[in-house]
């Protein structure tokens, strides 16, 4: 009886310890090499901090009433469309729930090519697989599939801010001149499509824009441009590396523009970290700055993972606690990949609202995000808040 009664016991504890490495897998992507690679690193470290806290708190409950962990693995796609179609068809051969990524703009629209267009036509043969992307931000892609889904802020809404409270605060300011990473898909709309429109809507008179690329070092003729023009405004739309090379000559040639308002993938710790001195002063408008608890703690958790918290980043910490909510409102098994893909789908289409690390985002019917935002200012080695608009 004895040695039933142990052998017993023995099921049972091997049965718990079965339930307990239960996991759900989510795969991450991104660039972790080339001048953009930390906002693939940053995210990776926050899909990182965010499965560890959520799993130290249970995981995630399945429709049997078990648990499972997140597991997370990451993909380096350099920022590269062929590389980031054939890192996602990799991810969705496998058994990875759901998707989180891309960095690039250039990379998440020929992905979100690549899925099914619509969830449930049978005449279409495309990937049946939820993206969940945490940096990309060209705007409006989001609408290329039924299968994709962003968290990331609307740079219209936010320049549309920046510049009308230039106009009603400092009337004296008349004109505007552009910098832009012309090569990148981010920062050339972001300058073409966003901040000059929303400049022009706001009264302001655009006098002229100079070109650059992303990976160039050498900037006199652009910035000799630039000082001709004589704007009071100067809008850069370009990530750290360029930024710093641009505000680094501005500098050697003594161009210091009234107000200097920045991308805003560039309100981070490597634009501090290139040039904070040529820095100084410049407002972007950010998705994420650590003036709540929760957003102090997404920032610290991150940290120790060696990634740094910013609108991007912490747009991936935010997915995760979101996908936990969908996975367990839409009761996924565990167990049935293709299934639980499509639950995962609609359980983020059928979002109207998610919680943030700055309050509530709204979601709208074409599965991008409305989210709070406010106005940073680089001051010393740090970013401040300068405004905050809502």
């Amino acid at each position: 009886m004895k040695k039933l009664a142990f052998a017993i016991a023995l099921a049972f504890a091997a049965g718990g310890a079965m339930a307990q490495d239960k996991t759900i897998k989510i795969s991450g992507f991104g660039a972790k090499t080339g001048p953009v690679r930390m906002f693939g690193v940053n995210s990776e470290a926050a899909l990182l901090a965010a499965a560890e806290v959520i799993n130290k708190a249970g995981g995630v409950k399945l429709a049997d009433g078990s648990k499972a962990k997140m597991v997370v693995d990451f993909y380096d796609d350099r920022c590269n469309a062929e590389e980031g179609i054939s890192v996602i068809r990799r991810i969705a051969g496998g058994d990875a729930l759901v998707a989180i990524g891309p960095t690039c703009s250039n990379v998440a629209e020929p992905l979100f090519g690549i899925l099914q267009k619509k969830a449930g036509d049978a005449s279409d043969s495309g990937l049946q697989f939820p993206v969940f992307t945490d940096v990309a931000i060209k705007v409006g892609l989001a609408k290329i599939s039924e299968w994709a889904f962003r968290n990331v802020p609307n740079e219209i809404t936010m320049y549309s801010s920046v510049f009308y409270w230039l106009h009603t605060t400092r009337p004296e300011l008349k004109t505007v001149y552009g910098g832009v990473e012309e090569d990148f898909a981010h920062s050339r709309a972001s300058w073409h499509i966003v901040m000059k429109d929303r400049a022009t809507a706001n009264n302001f008179n655009v006098v002229g824009e100079s070109k650059w690329l992303l990976a160039d070092t050498n900037f006199a003729t652009q910035v000799r441009e630039m000082k001709k023009a004589n704007a009071d405004i100067i809008a850069i739309s370009a990530h750290p590396f360029s930024l710093c090379g641009a505000l680094k000559e501005m500098a050697r040639q003594g161009v210091k523009p009234k107000v200097l308002v920045g991308l805003t993938s560039s309100s981070s710790l490597e634009t501090l970290q290139g040039c904070a001195k040529q820095a100084q002063g410049i407002i972007i408008p950010t998705s994420f700055a650590p003036v709540t608890k929760d957003g102090k703690f997404a920032a610290q958790s991150t940290a120790k993972f060696k990634g740094a918290a910013d609108l991007h980043s912490m747009a991936a910490w935010e997915n995760m606690f979101i996908l936990k909510d969908v996975m367990e409102a839409a009761k996924i098994t565990g167990k049935d990949v293709q299934g639980d893909r499509r639950r995962i789908r609609d359980g983020l289409a059928m979002l109207k609202t998610t919680q943030g690390l700055m309050g509530v985002t709204k979601r709208t019917d074409d599965r991008e995000a409305d989210k709070p935002y406010l106005f940073v200012q680089a001051k010393g080695n740090e970013w401040v808040v300068l405004h905050n608009p809502l």
